[in-house]
């Protein structure tokens, strides 16, 4: 059941924000919803007298994203552009959350958070919306409807473009408020601009991680593991995921990827309600001393080379560890996930 976020509950992040410096943090490596949601959001407080700053750390490498932010136009900047933060400033996560691997701990105060993942470390933020929907857009655009703010086709494109891709076009995780935002939306949103900044989605360059994955593939039962023997960003490795997740012969895949420091994960579940995948990733992995979590349809997590081997696991061994790692908690389960 979602939680509604009425106007007086947002009008305290209005208050709490007022006659600061403010900056707007997506989690690292940001994608379309990331993105539209740290640009709605800004928007929305500029509307309200608050004026803030976007940030992030990591790149934006793919092309559909830089095309999203140059056409709409969207000013991001990354840490090493806005390293004179201070700790006085205040920061809002937006799709992310503090303590999480994929959100850098930057030197400001994070005062607020709105998210729509679940919780994996607690933190006692002064404001939070975090609610379990499909989208972060969704909530923001929920901000707009209970403010009666107004909302410009720019804003509105952003929204919908990161709505539809988290939720593969209302096919994945999708809860009744993500409808109702999404028709919102669509109303007032440019469609033909959405087309023309996904129709670049996919590079040539990605081919070569998705035959990677392919070559590696194998299963066990319906359950396939796949791994990446080099650094790709984490989008691309998400796309892989749902890729792989596609096949008949699966209903939930666990694909890692090289990074210099340790490996990067990405969890499908075509079960969600017998196989969670925000549980299975996070449990799978703190007992390699890694972290992970996410939705019960999409997670991913990180596992440092270092943390792994004060397990005394050697690299000739992880994969294996790994699996097995993951295919106990599957077997934990509700639902067998080797029964047809």
């Amino acid at each position: 059941m979602v939680i509604e976020m009425k106007k007086e509950e947002i009008n305290k992040l209005f208050e709490l924000l007022k006659n600061h410096k403010v900056y707007v943090q997506t989690h690292n490596f940001p994608d379309p919803d990331a993105i539209g949601s740290a640009y709605g959001l800004q928007q929305l407080l500029k509307y309200h007298g608050i004026e803030s700053h976007l940030c992030y750390v990591g790149s934006i490498e793919r092309s559909s994203l830089q095309n999203m932010i140059k056409m709409l136009p969207i000013q991001f900047a990354t840490y090493d552009e806005i390293n004179y933060m201070s700790q006085d400033d205040y920061v809002v996560t937006v799709d992310g959350q503090k303590y999480n691997t994929n959100l850098t701990d930057l030197s400001g105060y994070e005062i607020a958070c709105i998210d729509h993942h679940p919780t994996v470390f607690d933190y006692d933020y002064q404001y939070k919306d975090i609610r379990i929907v499909g989208a972060c857009s969704t909530l923001i655009t929920q901000y707009y409807i209970e403010t009666n703010t107004p909302m410009n086709e720019m804003i509105a494109t952003a929204l919908l473009y990161g709505l539809q891709v988290d939720t593969a076009n209302l096919t994945r995780g999708v809860t009744t408020l993500d409808i109702d935002m999404f028709s919102y939306l669509y109303q007032k949103a440019n469609t033909q601009l959405i087309y023309h900044i996904s129709k670049s989605s996919m590079e040539l360059s990605d081919l070569k991680a998705y035959g990677a994955a392919i070559e590696s593939i194998h299963l066990y039962g319906k359950t396939g593991f796949a791994y990446i023997p080099f650094d790709c960003p984490d989008a691309l490795i998400a796309m892989v995921a749902d890729f792989i997740l596609a096949l008949q012969e699966i209903n939930f895949c666990v694909i890692y990827s090289y990074r210099q420091n340790g490996l990067k994960f990405s969890v499908r579940s075509g079960l969600p309600h017998q196989l969670d995948a925000g549980n299975i990733v996070q449990k799978a992995l703190v007992t390699l001393n890694g972290n992970g979590g996410g939705h019960s349809t999409m997670a991913g997590g990180f596992l440092s080379y270092r943390e792994l081997e004060k397990t005394g696991i050697t690299q000739d061994h992880w994969d294996g560890i790994i699996e097995e790692s993951f295919l106990k908690q599957l077997q934990h389960s509700e639902g067998e996930i080797y029964n047809d």
